[in-house]
């Protein structure tokens, strides 16, 4: 049977599951009350994560999300992981790992649609 196929994100506090595929933390920074132990994880990529300037400006302000997407967008648009994600993507499920209590204005789900988006793009 074939790995399942997508990209989908996931908070890291949540239980590992074997549905998971291939597991990457996508946090500059390691999550907090975490062991590395606990943390099931098949890679760590800190380079894919917002720089720390526009992590710190963000803030995890909701009202500041909008403008966060555009310039993550274009740090993406320059970063060399980006290949290494998609490549993993293409192999079978990919789930990205976050540690923001925030589920819905986070880095991972802006680099989850960015992945797939450029996903659609390469198919004819």
């Amino acid at each position: 049977m074939a790995a399942a196929q997508g990209i989908v994100i996931k908070r890291i506090y949540e239980p590992a599951a074997a549905t998971d595929g291939y597991r990457v933390l996508v946090d500059r920074l390691w999550p907090r009350g975490l062991a590395k132990s606990a943390a099931q994880l098949d890679d760590w990529l800190k380079d894919v994560a917002p720089s720390p300037e526009l992590r710190h400006w963000f803030g995890h302000d909701p009202a500041r999300f909008s403008a966060f997407e555009q310039r993550y967008r274009a740090e993406l648009d320059e970063n060399p992981a980006v290949t290494t994600l998609l490549e993993r993507a293409a192999a079978g499920r990919l789930t990205l790992l976050y540690g923001a209590r925030d589920e819905t204005h986070n880095q991972a789900r802006v680099l989850a649609a960015y992945l797939t988006e450029k996903q659609q793009k390469k198919k004819p």
